[in-house]
């Protein structure tokens, strides 16, 4: 059994003023490496074994900072399983404008919830797989973490249910799943 323990990146200039960043590699803001700091504060006696990161600037920068604070800096892993959803033609458009072009939210090119899930499960089966017994700081967005947490509570948080703020920290135990 793994702990991992979902770190959502710092804020973005584009997280401040409600645009959709999906796959667009828009790096931490002065406020989000600060958001990084004060995480890899909270997190640096935690005795974690691995970082692991999405290949996008805003966690890969949210876990090297976090890396800064650990008592012992520990490996640093990018894995492409983990990048945020991607959200076709919605992405860079802030709310109210995906509100008007997509009022029923669906959006052209988005990446299906299906395959979101199977992406999502099969890399925290890697992470089981790869790292038994670890702990572990998997820093990505609020996509990912979402599926994630719906998937544990049976569709009781997460998508539409569970508003996470960036930076914010939610560990859990995974067994891999058959």
């Amino acid at each position: 059994m793994a702990v991992i323990c979902l770190v959502r990146h710092g804020e973005t200039e584009w997280n401040a003023i409600g645009k959709l960043q999906g796959r667009e590699n828009i790096k931490l803001n002065k406020h989000g490496k600060q958001q990084a700091e004060k995480c890899g504060l909270y997190l640096r006696e935690k005795q974690l074994d691995i970082i692991i990161s999405s290949p996008l600037s805003r966690a890969k920068q949210t876990a090297e900072i976090i890396n800064t604070y650990m008592l012992i800096p520990v490996n640093l892993i990018e894995m492409e399983i983990f990048i945020e959803r991607d959200y076709g033609m919605a992405s860079g458009l802030t709310t109210e404008e995906r509100t008007q072009m997509f009022p029923n939210r669906n959006y052209i090119n988005q990446e299906p919830r299906r395959f979101l899930k199977t992406r999502i499960i099969t890399g925290l089966n890697i992470i089981q797989k790869q790292h038994p017994n670890s702990k572990v700081i998997l820093v990505t967005h609020s996509a990912v973490i979402n599926t994630i947490l719906a998937r544990i509570s049976n569709n009781e948080i997460g998508s539409g249910k569970t508003k996470l703020f960036t930076a914010c920290i939610s560990s859990i135990y995974y067994h891999q799943e058959q």
